[in-house]
């Protein structure tokens, strides 16, 4: 943990470098094993609730191609996008109408497939990857392999999570997790664009030149600093999120350097402190999920997390890839008193957070949802999202204006 600043990053900002796992080691039965302890304190009752992934054999040029796709389909002319997303069984999950939007989202369903007779992973490097994949570099259509890199990437980043989901079972013990993720037979991936002011402005100008939206040229999001997204928890098992690519509308090229650090950031409740996570390039970080630490009694801990824009940057904006890992939309969560205690002695209401230059306690709390008010004993994960999509954003919900 570090502090740092740099390049419109917040001043003073204390930086978090998650616990560093490499894919060969976590394949490595024997390897995994010894340093399990390790592994799982990150995700633990006392860490962070994160951790990276390292040297995924074929994932960055996957990446690499992906994920400048998210801006240039968030910049499309509507009708093509429509097109280019039907053909390639994309859908939307916010208003792309809206051009006060901060973020363009595109989404697909990923079902799980049986590991060929060679592999024990669902997600086979060789073949997935390595061969099939040499031709893009040199493709041209921009959108030609936007479905099957989708896919792909997707694939690769379900198998990570279910490797970590092995690993959670052998130290917890009881096989719930994997179980649980197989037991879903989806998840849901996510290419995400998180609109720089500059693409904005461009989105306003293109309403206003249609005439078919209001424009008021302002968005209230949080009343310290910006934010792409607001503070809140998944409620999901496991997030897979590749390490984020940061573009300028005025290049081409990826802006990497010029940031010291994901624009994540997170709330590290043992410690009462709010970190800026940073990863290592082409890795890929795992959040905890609410549904795991339900699941695990509180074994397991759910990150408490946003995305900020930085102030000074106007023309950067920020690309990552996002798979989430659910149960089954009909489990039945078991929620005992002694979990719901958990619950409640860990939730943000009880937590005295310091309140910082950039973080108040009374902005989290008005705009994050208590988990022991969106759980309870005997209700399906389906009840329990729609409980959580209501709190948050439904028409009385805590950040519906936000």
């Amino acid at each position: 943990m570090k502090g740092g600043g740099g390049g419109g990053d917040k001043v003073g900002a204390e930086i978090l470098e998650p616990y560093q796992l490499s894919f060969s080691d976590l394949l490595d039965r024997k390897r995994c094993q010894l340093i399990a302890r390790n592994v799982m304190e990150a995700p633990g009752p006392n860490g962070p609730g994160l951790l990276c992934i390292t040297g995924v054999i074929g994932s960055a040029l996957l990446r690499r191609k992906l994920l400048p796709m998210a801006r240039k389909l968030a910049l499309l002319d509507p009708d093509k996008r429509n097109r280019i997303l039907k053909e390639h069984h994309l859908g939307s999950d916010v208003p792309l109408k809206n051009p006060e939007r901060l973020v363009s989202s595109f989404a697909m369903h990923l079902h799980y497939q049986p590991p060929s007779s060679n592999s024990s992973l669902w997600y086979d490097p060789g073949s997935g990857v390595g061969t099939t994949l040499d031709s893009l570099e040199d493709d041209d259509d921009d959108f030609n392999n936007l479905g099957d890199v989708f896919r792909k990437l997707g694939f690769c980043m379900m198998e990570l999570g279910l490797s970590i989901a092995r690993v959670c079972d052998r130290e917890i013990g009881g096989g719930f997790l994997e179980g649980t993720l197989l037991d879903s037979c989806t998840a849901k991936g996510r290419l995400i664009h998180y609109h720089s002011p500059a693409d904005q402005s461009s989105l306003r100008e293109e309403a206003q030149r249609m005439r078919k939206h209001p424009i008021s040229g302002k968005y209230r999001n949080g009343s310290h600093f910006n934010l792409w997204q607001q503070w809140h928890y998944d409620y999901g098992i496991f997030t897979i999120l590749t390490d984020p690519l940061f573009l300028s509308s005025h290049s081409c090229h990826d802006c990497n350097l010029i940031t010291s650090h994901s624009y994540l950031r997170i709330y590290h409740p043992s410690n009462n402190k709010f970190y800026m996570v940073k990863t290592p390039q082409d890795s890929f970080i795992v959040q905890i999920g609410e549904s795991a630490d339900i699941l695990s009694n509180g074994k397991l801990r759910s990150t408490l997390h946003c995305v900020c824009r930085p102030d000074q940057l106007e023309h950067i904006s920020r690309e990552t890839f996002a798979v989430f890992l659910q149960p089954k939309w009909n489990h039945t969560f078991s929620v005992s008193e002694h979990t719901m205690e958990h619950i409640r002695s860990g939730s943000l209401q009880r937590r005295p957070i310091l309140d910082t230059d950039e973080v108040s306690k009374a902005d989290i709390h008005n705009v994050v949802p208590p988990l022991s008010s969106r759980i309870r004993d005997g209700m399906t994960f389906a009840e329990f999202s729609r409980e959580t999509t209501k709190q948050y954003y439904g028409g009385s919900g805590l950040q519906s204006n936000r």
